[in-house]
Formats: C-alpha cells, structure tokens, sequence
C-alpha cells in the first residue's frame, strides 16, 4: 500500500512542462535541491493538519544532501506559542528518490517536480495510528512563486484525492522572514520579524 500511493504520486507528472527544460520531473539531483528554501502552499487530505496548529504547519528553512543519500531539513514550526527549530534526518528507502522520516507517525515522500532555481514540489504518505493521509508541499526559492506554479500545485493535488479547497496558502507567514546568516563559519538565525512572535503565520 505504501509504494502503491508514492507510485501513484509519481504517475502525474510524466507528461507535464515537456516543454520546459529548467523543470525536472525524475532523476532528480538532490545536491542541487539543497539550499535555502521558503515554505509557499501546504495540502493535506486531513485539512486541519496543514491549518494552523496542525501538526505539518511548519515552514521550511532549508535542505542539505548528505554524503550517505540522507537528507538533512531543517523546519521551523510554532509549539506551545513558541518558534522551535525542527531539524529532520530523512533516510533514502530501498525505492530510489523515495525518502522515510518518522514525524507525526512514520512518513515516506518523494519530489514530484521541480525547478533547482525556483521551486520544489514534495509528496508525502503519512501513517499515524490506524489513519493514512496524504499530503504535498511547495517550496520556493524566493518568498512566492508565480500563479501558474501554484496552480499547477493545485492540479496535482486534485489528481491524488486532494481537493483544491484543502490546499493552504502561507506566502504571508512572517516565518519567511527568517533568514541565515554566515558568521565566522558558524549558521546564526536571525528572527527579522517585526511581530513579536516570528512563528505567527496568520
């Protein structure tokens, strides 16, 4: 069942941006995913965990390719009305491109499409309890993306069960002003915000 919904994901993008040579849609390079991103559309089956207080309303910051195939991302996430850093070891499965984390329950995601200089749009399968809930993410580079990439968002959300009206939109989230500074080798966060609180998305 597990491989059957992430190849279900897989399926939707074969014929899309064919004409479109900065899009890739397999064979991705994750060294070229790395980097700093921000956290644009949130879609999940079960609306409420994408909404605020769900448990996968967090907001990306960044992504690191490791030497062993793993991936180190890095989220930033509101809890107990306090901004925490949530740092994630995602481990490449058997399945290659197909990556595992245990979160809220034990997920697997893959990238569906993306854009190295743009945008990154992720898939995952959360299993948590008896319940299976599927969901997508968009990253960008910059702090929004354009109208056709988050239409084009939406269409692959409505092809995997997830209705448009599911799918969430935090391109205002004051945690995009959150930004990394380099200081003598060492990452410092330095919270730009002008809200009190730098996790405050609504």
């Amino acid at each position: 069942m597990k491989l059957l919904l992430l190849c279900l994901g897989l399926t939707l993008v074969c014929a899309h941006h064919e004409q479109n040579h900065g899009v890739v849609t397999s064979n991705f390079d994750m060294s070229k995913i790395s980097g700093e991103w921000y956290t644009i559309l949130l879609a999940s089956g079960m609306k409420e965990k994408a909404e605020e207080q769900g448990s996968f309303r967090m907001f990306v910051e960044y992504i690191e390719a490791l030497d062993n195939s793993s991936l180190l991302i890095t989220c930033h996430k509101k809890i107990n009305g306090e901004c925490a850093e949530l740092p994630f070891i995602c481990d490449e499965t058997e399945e290659g491109g197909v990556y595992s984390v245990s979160y809220d329950g034990y997920n697997m995601f893959h990238i569906l499409e993306a854009d190295y200089n743009d945008y990154v749009i992720l898939y995952y399968v959360n299993y948590h309890n008896e319940e299976i809930t599927q969901g997508m993410e968009l990253y960008a580079r910059n702090p929004d993306v354009s109208p056709q990439i988050k239409k084009r968002f939406e269409e692959l959300c409505e092809n995997t069960g997830i209705p448009k009206e599911n799918v969430v939109d935090v391109t205002n989230a004051e945690t995009h002003s959150v930004s990394l500074w380099e200081i003598r080798g060492c990452w410092l966060t330095v919270l730009c915000s002008a809200s009190a609180d730098p996790c405050s998305q609504d």
